[in-house]
């Protein structure tokens, strides 16, 4: 059973997510709808050299979609990824179905110090996994 975008991201006011992303799509457009509708702000990323450049504690939510698999060093890709995210935030990474091993990635997160770590089945022909930064757990300080 596939959910709607809307099931899983039910952000809080003034909430302010990141995607990084290989271009602006029907998902970026419903993701910026659903955060305009709480005041919060949607930055989307699809221009990058190298890492993404993102501030310390700027993010309720990082959506990597598209682009995981084309890093060549993921881990760092998530550190930032982690530094850029609030305590009690979340990341999402998203490819299309059979691009990435998603035991790996799970682990890849747990390793990078994301808890809670699940696949959900959200988006036809996506395969997507999601963790959480946590306060006062890892890094999550």
């Amino acid at each position: 059973m596939s959910l709607r975008i809307s099931d899983l991201f039910r952000p809080l006011p003034s909430a302010h997510y990141t995607i990084i992303d290989t271009k602006a799509d029907e998902f970026t457009s419903e993701l910026e709808q659903i955060l305009d509708g709480v005041g919060g702000e949607l930055r989307v990323i699809t221009e990058f050299s190298g890492m993404p450049r993102l501030r310390p504690r700027e993010n309720d939510t990082i959506i990597i979609r598209d682009v995981y698999a084309s890093f060549s060093d993921q881990k760092a890709l998530l550190k930032v990824a982690y530094t850029s995210l609030a305590n009690a935030a979340y990341i999402v990474i998203m490819e299309k179905k059979g691009v990435l091993d998603l035991n790996i990635i799970k682990d890849e997160l747990s390793s990078a110090e994301f808890r809670a770590v699940n696949e959900i089945d959200l988006v036809d022909g996506y395969d997507l996994v999601m963790g959480k930064k946590m306060h006062m757990w890892g890094n999550g300080l």
